[in-house]
C-alpha cells in the first residue's frame, strides 16, 4: 500500500472544521456557557458542575470529531492508492496493448520489406540474364573482330608493299606511315 498525504481540498477541510470547533468554543466562553476560574470558585459549586459538563462534553465531541477525521482520512488514503492502483493497471494494460500493436506493425512492415526486396531481386536477376547474353554476344563476336582486324592488317601491308608510279617523295612518305 502506498502511504500519501492527503490532498490540498482535504486539508482546507481540516482546517474549516478545527476553525469551526474553534468558534464554538470562543462562542460558549462569549456567552458564559464555559464558567471562568473566578466563577467555578465562588464557592456555588453549581457554575463547576457546568464547567465540567461542558468541558467533558466539549472533548467528548472533540474525540468524536477527531476520531471521524482519523477514519475519514484513512479513507481517503485508501481511495486514492486505489486510484493509484488503477491508475498502474490502466498503465500496464495500455503498455501491453501498444506492445502487441508495434509487432503487428513491426510484422508488417518486415512483410513489406520482403515483398520489396523479391521485386527487386526479381528485376536484378532480369538485368543479370541480360548482361550475361550481352557477354555471351560479345565473346561470340571477339574472334570475328580479331579475324577482320588481322585481315586489315594484312591488306594494309600488302598496300604499303605494292609499288606503284608514285613521285619518289610521295613514295618515301607512304613507306614513313606504314
Amino acid at each position: 500500500m502506498f502511504l500519501t498525504l492527503p490532498s490540498h481540498e482535504h486539508r482546507l477541510s481540516f482546517y474549516l472544521l478545527v476553525t469551526f470547533f474553534k468558534k464554538i468554543l470562543l462562542k460558549d466562553e462569549i456567552e458564559g456557557r464555559v464558567s471562568s476560574p473566578s466563577v467555578a470558585t465562588s464557592g456555588i459549586g453549581h457554575p463547576l458542575a457546568m464547567l465540567e459538563g461542558k468541558t467533558g462534553l466539549y472533548f467528548s465531541l472533540l474525540d468524536t470529531t477527531i476520531d471521524i477525521l482519523k477514519k475519514r482520512a484513512q479513507q481517503l488514503i485508501k481511495n486514492i492508492n486505489e486510484s493509484r492502483q488503477k491508475d498502474h493497471a490502466l498503465m500496464t494494460n495500455f503498455r501491453d496493448s501498444l506492445k502487441i500493436k508495434i509487432s503487428d506493425l513491426t510484422e508488417k512492415l518486415e512483410e513489406r520489406m520482403f515483398q520489396i526486396y523479391d521485386h527487386h531481386n526479381k528485376i536484378i536477376q532480369e538485368k543479370l540474364q541480360e548482361f550475361t547474353k550481352k557477354m555471351a554476344k560479345i565473346s561470340d563476336l571477339e574472334p570475328e573482330l580479331k579475324q577482320v582486324c588481322q585481315t586489315m592488317e594484312t591488306v594494309y601491308k600488302d598496300l604499303c608493299l605494292q609499288p606503284e608510279a608514285v613521285p619518289a617523295e610521295e613514295q618515301s612518305h607512304k613507306d614513313s606511315e606504314c
